[in-house]
């Protein structure tokens, strides 16, 4: 009896997707609940696991789109697993060493076994980019099975017997032409940064975008840290970082200029009266935008201890849908990764993100007095359509009076 591997529903947005990573091969045993793929969609990664035990069979290679519903592969059921529970199988391939010595004709029936088993998907994709065929490779897994490694030394040592049959050429000849094979390579773009190129595109297209600029005195919020750190972290098991305090700056901001936490809606302006903020979290799949609720309710620790959480789950591919729908506005900051000024582009349908910088030590002018301060810029990015400018200078400068006076989030002036 075969089971089906099918790949689950996922959400109502989600159609399909890209069969990123089988982490099984084709003829594996593999256990119940044991981990058979990874599946990139254009807002989340997931996991397929084993509904039954079983040799399984894959459908699809790494690569593929499937749909949502699609077969990937199939359990039979009714295998046995190869060599029991009771000794791996180099135990058992050692005690039959006698015998084989012995019986020349079954061994040699016994290492052809990997010549008659199908490639894995990996095996099939490096033939069709090679043009090498796999029957033609020597196999160093199980059962003389091809590897992807032995694939690649295969390709490597046609390429360089390949190179060696080549004439020789005298030092005044014209050099020949370099080689393009290596010099590129291509891979389908996954849904994720798809989904990505899509909604940045929209964003330059559909929204009238402008950007404003400020600069910030990090001196008290610094100084804040360094005082509490010890405490804040004894206390909720976290550390006081930059981000909550920008978080509650934007919510202060946002409550003095609503309009820029409102967004367009068709011909209708849709006024928000939450404050949900989304921020930026660059993985090595792409950026995602994780919201933090309710941040004009939530504490400096609750604060920290979601952003942390996200953070956790975005880089291990965690991220639920939910996790990132209903932001009002978001936040990025490119200055961890050293950025010292950029201009962010809209979270769509939001009408504003604010920008942050990296910190750098510079000469400033404090009550007519050159003084050595830690600045940094700040950028918002808003649909003009919505936000009018005298609104955008408004908001950022009450972001600005509340980095450099941060009481003021405390009295909400």
């Amino acid at each position: 009896m075969a089971t089906e591997v099918k790949v689950p529903a996922l959400g109502e947005s989600i159609t399909s997707g890209i069969l990123a990573t089988w982490h099984v091969a084709d003829g594996d045993y593999v256990e119940k609940d044991q981990l058979l793929y990874e599946l990139e969609t254009d807002k989340i990664t997931s996991e397929g696991l084993a509904e039954v035990a079983g040799t399984v069979s894959l459908k699809v290679a790494e690569g593929d789109e499937v749909d949502i519903g699609a077969v990937v592969a199939e359990i039979d059921e009714s295998a046995q697993k190869s060599g029991g529970d009771d000794a791996p199988a180099k135990e058992e391939k050692s005690e039959e060493a006698p015998a084989a010595k012995q019986e020349a004709q079954p061994a040699k029936a016994e290492s052809s076994k990997g010549a008659d088993l199908p490639p894995s998907p990996a095996v099939r994709r490096i033939a069709a980019e090679s043009g090498l065929d796999p029957a033609s490779v020597s196999g160093s897994g199980k059962d003389g099975r091809v590897t992807k490694g032995d694939m690649f030394q295969a390709v490597a040592t046609q390429n360089s017997d390949a190179s060696k049959k080549q004439p020789d050429v005298t030092a005044k000849a014209s050099p020949a032409p370099v080689s393009a094979e290596g010099r590129t390579s291509r891979k389908k773009m996954s849904p994720l940064r798809r989904k990505i190129a899509e909604r940045l595109v929209a964003a330059t297209q559909e929204a009238a975008l402008l950007t404003t600029f400020n600069e910030v005195d990090m001196s008290k919020v610094m100084d804040l840290r360094k005082k509490h750190q010890d405490a804040f972290v004894a206390r909720y098991g976290i550390k006081l970082g930059f981000m909550s305090f920008f978080a509650k700056a934007v919510v202060h901001g946002l409550q003095a200029v609503p309009q820029i936490n409102s967004q367009i809606d068709g011909d209708t302006l849709v006024q928000n009266h939450f404050y949900d903020i989304g921020m930026a979290v660059g993985t090595d799949k792409g950026l995602v935008v994780p919201v933090v609720r309710d941040c004009d309710h939530k504490g400096f620790a609750e604060i920290e201890q979601d952003i942390a959480n996200y953070a956790k789950a975005a880089r291990n591919g965690k991220l639920g849908i939910e996790d990132m729908q209903g932001g009002c506005f978001t936040i990025s900051n490119g200055g961890i990764y050293g950025s010292m000024l950029s201009t962010p582009i809209l979270n769509m349908p939001q009408s504003g993100i604010l920008g942050l910088h990296n910190i750098t030590k510079r000469a400033v002018v404090v009550n007519d007095e050159i003084v050595i301060r830690p600045m940094m810029y700040l950028a918002l990015s808003y649909d003009h359509r919505v936000v009018d400018g005298k609104e955008a200078v408004t908001f950022l400068v009450k972001i600005k009076e509340a980095i450099e006076d941060p009481e003021r989030l405390l009295f909400g002036i």
